[in-house]
């Protein structure tokens, strides 16, 4: 109990609530019961549980981001991620992924993470009932409970598969090794019937201080995030129409909240919180993160950025050119010794590639002398791949400055129920209008064609797949697509490849595409395995296949 109320406890400095927390007994004096008694102690808690969710800019109390685990990204300075990359993580090194502040770490063990914030939301339920406060507020607070545990469950389905079911809290004298695994499909379940419970509490929508909070819509968005996995092949054991028709119909559950609408700057919509494509994000101003410094972590050496998080030549690649073919069509008018002319505009909303302007200047990645490649200042923190991150960066701000970006982290958005139900309708019944219509509202928010009528379900498929490797770079799902896809093995064997760029002496540049990191992707990578000091403490916790 102690770990729960210190970091409770610091929560009390960072939210407000209803009442004047100044007329209160000293934060040191505060005992479990005192908090259980008053609504306003209680609404605290509740907030401190959304500082409490992992999100994606320090994937481990450092700088590292999950797409650096995916064929999307790469990691610059190792943190133990390139153990990833090669297919070596075992059940006894996650440990050396578990660094960094103690509110942050442990990331890349979400097992012990989620587990320990399962037991603060048992907490809670066993005491609610009894707190004396307003019913609507009860009600409310229950919702969004609800919700955050089922967001926790559905982090570890994702990672793990079946996991354990814990919805009462533990004492210290009781066993815990009578707790077992459940079911995939109990488990994906479970997450759903949860997201269902919660949306029945929550409001579509807040007004003032309380925008932000979870609503109904992101209740509904995490089950048709669930279901979409349930009706993949990684989860399910054969290919199931029915699933799709449940995925499908959870994500048109989204869409006809008409809560929604897509923001129409693709680039400003990662630095704006609660846009209008919002349904739920963290907003760091609020969270006091500022210790947060993306533009430091990831910008060019050449402005003083560290060069993190980097693209890839595969995710550069991904992006069509403006006429709506790919690269590798011979029609497309691609020119590898002029890479990004006339391309989806996306790519340079996500990507900083040598030329664009940034910051006043044009980006120089190239040798010798490019002021971005390892020509430039601090050669060390210049990117592998010849790229650099644009999304989410706020170009205004000093990349000298330690600490403050305040960058939105949306965990979900409409564009994104948009890609689910067209997936999942695809699957379900083929490429219908309404698949159609769902992509094309993307394309047309980043200037780009409407997809060519009569393709086939498999064509489709493919570019459904293509669309969301674009517009969902860096978010947190290209890790996961590829793995509940079943198509891991291929993507995550290839090497990371970067553009290498020589300029002559007449100022021509030259235009090459080598091999940077060697990657490995075994069958077991499918799952994380469950870290070793929890199975040694419960013999009973079966371990995932292959570790």
């Amino acid at each position: 109990m102690k770990s729960l109320f210190l970091s409770f406890i610091l929560s009390l400095f960072l939210f407000s609530c209803s009442h004047d927390l100044l007329d209160k007994a000293p934060v040191d004096r505060i005992s479990e019961d005192a908090v259980w008694t008053d609504a306003a102690l209680v609404q605290t808690f509740v907030n401190s549980k959304y500082r409490d969710l992992s999100f994606g800019f320090n994937w481990n109390g450092d700088e590292l981001m999950w797409a650096s685990a995916s064929d999307e990204s790469l990691f610059s300075h190792d943190y133990g991620m390139w153990a990833i990359n090669k297919g070596e993580l075992t059940p006894a090194n996650l440990a050396i992924l578990s660094s960094g502040p103690t509110e942050y770490n442990g990331n890349m063990n979400p097992w012990s993470k989620n587990y320990r914030y399962i037991r603060d939301s048992n907490i809670f339920f066993g005491k609610i009932a009894s707190v004396p406060m307003d019913s609507t507020l009860r009600r409310q607070l229950t919702g969004e409970m609800t919700f955050l545990r089922a967001f926790r469950y559905f982090d570890l389905v994702r990672n793990y598969g079946g996991v354990p079911l814990i919805t009462q809290s533990f004492g210290l004298g009781d066993d815990y090794a009578a707790i077992r695994r459940a079911t995939l499909d109990e488990s994906i379940n479970f997450v759903v019937s949860e997201a269902d419970k919660a949306a029945t509490l929550l409001p579509v929508s807040y007004t003032g201080a309380d925008v932000g909070r979870a609503t109904k819509g992101a209740a509904l968005a995490l089950k048709a995030r669930m279901l979409l996995y349930a009706a993949s092949p990684l989860y399910a054991s054969a290919t199931s129409t029915a699933r799709w028709q449940a995925a499908a119909q959870a994500a048109q559950a989204v869409l006809d909240l008409n809560a929604y609408q897509l923001y129409p700057n693709y680039q400003q919509l990662f630095l704006i919180a609660n846009n209008s494509e919002v349904i739920f994000n963290r907003i760091e101003a609020q969270q006091g993160d500022s210790f947060l410094n993306l533009e430091r972590w990831n910008g060019p050496n050449g402005y003083g950025g560290w060069g993190g998080n980097v693209p890839t030549q595969t995710l550069v690649d991904a992006y069509e050119t403006l006429d709506g073919r790919s690269i590798t069509d011979a029609t497309s008018g691609y020119d590898a010794q002029n890479p990004y002319a006339n391309r989806d505009p996306r790519l340079a909303a996500t990507v900083l590639y040598n030329g664009l302007s940034y910051r006043g200047r044009a980006l120089e990645t190239f040798r010798p002398g490019g002021l971005d490649s390892p020509d430039g200042p601090e050669s060390f923190n210049t990117s592998p791949t010849g790229y650099y991150l644009r999304k989410f960066i706020t170009e205004s701000r000093d990349l000298g400055s330690a600490t403050g970006s305040q960058a939105p982290w949306i965990y979900f958005r409409l564009g994104e129920v948009l890609l689910n139900y067209a997936e999942a309708q695809n699957e379900a019944a083929g490429p219908d209008a309404s698949v159609y219509t769902a992509i094309n509202r993307l394309r047309a928010r980043a200037s780009m064609p409407a997809l060519p009528a009569g393709l086939s379900q498999a064509q489709m498929r493919d570019r459904i797949r293509h669309e969301r490797q674009v517009e969902l770079a860096y978010e947190e799902h290209r890790y996961y697509d590829v793995r509940r896809w079943k198509i891991a093995g291929t993507t995550e064997n290839l090497p990371v490849r970067g553009a290498a760029i020589t300029k002559n002496a007449s100022g021509k540049l030259q235009f090459a595409y080598p091999s940077v990191q060697e990657r490995r992707f075994n069958e077991r990578n499918y799952f994380l395995p469950i870290p070793l000091k929890e199975t040694q403490a419960n013999p009973a916790l079966t371990q995932n296949a292959g570790y």
